[in-house]
Protein backbone atom coordinates (compact mmCIF):
# COMPACT_ATOMS: atom_id res chain seq x y z
CA UNK A 1 0.00 0.00 0.00
CA UNK A 2 1.22 3.51 -0.68
CA UNK A 3 -0.06 6.65 0.76
CA UNK A 4 1.10 10.52 -0.26
CA UNK A 5 -1.18 14.00 0.27
CA UNK A 6 -0.76 17.02 -2.11
CA UNK A 7 -1.12 20.50 -1.74
CA UNK A 8 -0.89 23.63 -3.85
CA UNK A 9 2.58 23.90 -4.80
CA UNK A 10 3.87 20.58 -3.87
CA UNK A 11 3.31 17.28 -2.07
CA UNK A 12 4.78 14.81 0.20
CA UNK A 13 7.33 11.88 -0.20
CA UNK A 14 5.15 8.75 -1.60
CA UNK A 15 5.35 6.10 1.66
CA UNK A 16 5.65 2.93 1.16
CA UNK A 17 3.79 0.54 3.44
CA UNK A 18 5.80 -2.60 4.12
CA UNK A 19 4.35 -5.84 5.19
CA UNK A 20 1.46 -6.26 7.57
CA UNK A 21 -1.91 -4.90 7.42
CA UNK A 22 -2.64 -0.86 8.11
CA UNK A 23 -3.64 -0.83 11.49
CA UNK A 24 -5.00 2.42 13.04
CA UNK A 25 -2.26 2.62 14.94
CA UNK A 26 0.30 2.13 12.23
CA UNK A 27 -1.48 4.96 10.41
CA UNK A 28 -1.55 6.94 13.11
CA UNK A 29 2.04 6.81 14.25
CA UNK A 30 3.91 6.34 10.33
CA UNK A 31 0.82 9.13 8.50
CA UNK A 32 -1.25 11.12 10.53
CA UNK A 33 1.38 12.38 12.99
CA UNK A 34 4.48 12.77 10.90
CA UNK A 35 2.79 13.83 7.75
CA UNK A 36 -1.25 15.15 8.18
CA UNK A 37 -1.46 16.75 12.01
CA UNK A 38 0.33 19.94 11.50
CA UNK A 39 -2.33 20.48 7.92
CA UNK A 40 -5.37 22.30 9.12
CA UNK A 41 -8.56 20.39 8.05
CA UNK A 42 -12.02 20.81 7.09
CA UNK A 43 -14.89 19.19 8.82
CA UNK A 44 -17.00 18.17 6.07
CA UNK A 45 -20.67 16.80 7.02
CA UNK A 46 -21.66 13.67 6.38
CA UNK A 47 -23.21 13.35 3.07
CA UNK A 48 -20.85 15.49 1.61
CA UNK A 49 -19.86 14.64 -2.09
CA UNK A 50 -16.62 13.19 -2.52
CA UNK A 51 -14.86 15.45 -4.52
CA UNK A 52 -11.34 14.89 -3.40
CA UNK A 53 -8.50 16.12 -6.40
CA UNK A 54 -6.01 13.50 -4.78
CA UNK A 55 -7.97 10.47 -6.36
CA UNK A 56 -7.60 12.13 -10.29
CA UNK A 57 -4.22 12.21 -9.07
CA UNK A 58 -3.99 8.73 -8.22
CA UNK A 59 -5.45 7.94 -12.05
CA UNK A 60 -2.83 9.89 -13.30
CA UNK A 61 0.18 8.81 -11.35
CA UNK A 62 -1.50 4.84 -12.21
CA UNK A 63 -1.63 5.41 -15.66
CA UNK A 64 2.08 6.70 -15.71
CA UNK A 65 3.16 3.50 -13.28
CA UNK A 66 1.72 1.11 -16.16
CA UNK A 67 3.40 2.66 -18.84
CA UNK A 68 6.61 1.12 -16.78
CA UNK A 69 8.36 -1.95 -18.19
CA UNK A 70 6.46 -4.95 -15.79
CA UNK A 71 9.11 -4.79 -12.59
CA UNK A 72 10.49 -7.97 -11.68
CA UNK A 73 10.83 -7.50 -8.13
CA UNK A 74 8.83 -6.08 -5.36
CA UNK A 75 11.94 -3.90 -5.15
CA UNK A 76 11.99 -2.80 -8.86
CA UNK A 77 8.12 -1.72 -8.15
CA UNK A 78 8.79 -0.26 -5.04
CA UNK A 79 11.61 1.70 -7.06
CA UNK A 80 9.63 2.70 -9.99
CA UNK A 81 6.49 3.93 -8.38
CA UNK A 82 9.15 6.19 -6.09
CA UNK A 83 10.66 7.52 -9.60
CA UNK A 84 7.44 8.16 -11.52
CA UNK A 85 5.87 10.22 -7.94
CA UNK A 86 9.13 12.46 -7.65
CA UNK A 87 8.80 13.49 -11.34
CA UNK A 88 4.94 13.89 -11.40
CA UNK A 89 5.04 17.62 -12.21
CA UNK A 90 3.87 19.85 -9.45
CA UNK A 91 1.71 21.23 -12.13
CA UNK A 92 -0.86 18.48 -12.42
CA UNK A 93 -1.52 18.88 -8.54
CA UNK A 94 -1.80 22.20 -9.00
CA UNK A 95 -4.49 22.19 -11.65
CA UNK A 96 -6.68 19.36 -10.04
CA UNK A 97 -6.86 21.66 -6.61
CA UNK A 98 -7.94 25.06 -8.48
CA UNK A 99 -10.32 22.74 -10.21
CA UNK A 100 -12.23 22.41 -6.76
CA UNK A 101 -13.99 26.12 -7.20
CA UNK A 102 -15.55 24.54 -10.59
CA UNK A 103 -16.25 21.08 -9.04
CA UNK A 104 -18.24 22.88 -6.06
CA UNK A 105 -19.93 25.14 -8.21
CA UNK A 106 -21.14 22.14 -10.36
CA UNK A 107 -22.10 20.03 -7.58
CA UNK A 108 -24.35 22.86 -6.07
CA UNK A 109 -25.97 22.98 -9.42
CA UNK A 110 -26.91 19.50 -9.67
CA UNK A 111 -27.94 19.47 -6.24
CA UNK A 112 -25.13 16.76 -4.93
CA UNK A 113 -25.95 14.76 -7.92
CA UNK A 114 -22.87 13.38 -10.33
CA UNK A 115 -20.44 15.88 -12.18
CA UNK A 116 -18.23 14.80 -14.97
CA UNK A 117 -14.71 14.88 -12.60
Amino acid sequence: MVWAGISLGGHTDLHVFHGGTLTGVRYRDEILDPYVRSYAALELPTHSPDLNPIEHLWDYFGRQVAALSPPRSLDELEQGLLRVWSSLPISVSDNLIDSMESRCRQCIQVRGGHIPY
